[in-house]
């Protein structure tokens, strides 16, 4: 099973493509019933940001891990007016010629997650907060509306 964006499949909201063809023998990457997104090993390491969605009664809160980044390195936009755009880039370490590594384990490259915000979601009033690695994004909602009931006269 893979994800062309590497998220939950199981997520409604995310945007991201399920390809689950890929790994077969006659997947030749440009035969896929699903358009592919170009990402190098480099992305594709760290292409997997795991974000949490949780919904209060105020709000939808995300909550990104992403260890070593500072909040010049993270973006955080909304496009189209309901999808809530996530990504940002670590970069790699700078290598010295007589350096020697034995193991390389932390990952590095860009990012990128959206999600599908809902009709309640109130856009223009998103935060944005980072500490110790965390970056949390609110989405206020809008109150629900409660239904208007009228009674009706009933002759005869």
């Amino acid at each position: 099973m893979s994800l062309i964006r590497r998220s939950n499949v199981f997520d409604p909201f995310s945007l991201d493509l399920w390809d689950p063809f890929q790994g077969f023998p006659f997947n030749s990457g440009n035969g896929s019933l699903f358009p592919r997104v170009s990402t190098g090993s480099e992305t594709a390491a760290f292409a997997g940001a795991r974000i949490d969605w949780k919904e209060t009664p105020e709000a939808h809160v995300f909550t990104a891990d992403v260890p070593g980044l500072k909040k010049e390195e993270v973006k955080v936009e909304v496009e189209d007016g309901n999808v809530l755009q996530i990504s940002g880039e670590r970069s790699k370490e700078q290598e010295e010629k007589n350096d020697k590594w034995h193991r390389v384990e932390r990952s590095s490259g860009k990012f990128l997650r959206r999600f599908m915000l809902p009709e309640n979601a109130k856009t223009e009033q998103i935060k944005a907060s980072m500490e110790n690695g965390v970056l949390t994004v609110t989405v206020p909602k809008e109150e629900a509306k409660k239904p208007e009931v009228k009674a009706v006269q009933i002759t005869g």
